[in-house]
């Protein structure tokens, strides 16, 4: 087999962040190529040398399930740190809207009892999802030769994005709207911090979809076939 043969295969292989992807297959490449040189200048044909540069190097089924395993590694380390940071980043946004823009004394003197409890309950959402999401980036970043089972981490981050992001929204728009008061916040502030959250929520279900899909299977494809 030719070496740009081999390389298309183990690229049909794998499944991953792009670039991630790209950069693991080029390096493969690279490393086949400069076997094969090293043949070649020891009197084989190139066409030899590839193939037996290929022979050595090892199945597309041999090799692809550590790269597939780095690739979702990397999305979990992706979807880690979007929750790490992304998350307290919302909170942190629209405890800004309401100091900005509070509302009238008698709202919070008069406010319902199930408001604090709620209140509690969705900052420890909030704080519990962006704890998680460093401690995994930590584990399959430098605690990755400790970790036996890296898939489950990765898929454990999507399983929580599709737990607590609707309940944590669900808990908002009731903190938001669910008191007999009215919204004192102005239009403008409030569309922005409303599309900075949605987008940020659409990456997160971009990323536990991602995950989830690298997850779903322990072996690449070309290991199955």
């Amino acid at each position: 087999m030719r070496i740009d043969d081999y390389v298309a295969d183990l690229d049909r292989a794998l499944a991953g962040p792009h670039g991630p992807k790209r950069d693991l297959v080029v390096e493969a490449r690279d490393s086949l190529a400069d076997t094969a040189d090293a043949l070649e200048a020891d009197g084989l044909d190139r066409a030899e040398a590839e193939k037996q540069a290929v022979a050595e190097f090892g199945q597309v089924a041999e090799i692809a399930p550590g790269y597939q395993a780095e690739l979702t590694a990397t999305s979990g380390r992706r979807l880690g740190v979007l929750l790490f940071i992304g998350v307290p980043i919302t909170v942190a946004m629209w405890s800004v809207m309401w100091r900005l823009y509070p509302a009238a004394d008698d709202v919070w003197t008069n406010r319902p009892g199930w408001y604090s409890p709620v209140s509690r309950l969705l900052d420890l959402i909030q704080l519990g999802t962006g704890l998680y999401g460093g401690l995994v980036v930590f584990a399959l970043s430098r605690g990755a030769r400790w970790m036996r089972r890296p898939r489950l981490a990765t898929r454990s981050l999507a399983v929580l994005v599709w737990v607590t992001l609707p309940i944590a929204a669900g808990l908002g728009l009731l903190l938001t709207y669910g008191m007999d008061a009215p919204n004192t916040l102005t239009p403008l502030p409030a569309v922005l911090a409303s599309l900075v959250s949605a987008a940020l929520w659409g990456l997160q279900v971009y990323g536990a979809i991602r995950c989830m899909r690298l997850t779903r299977a322990s072996r690449p494809r070309a290991a199955r076939d």
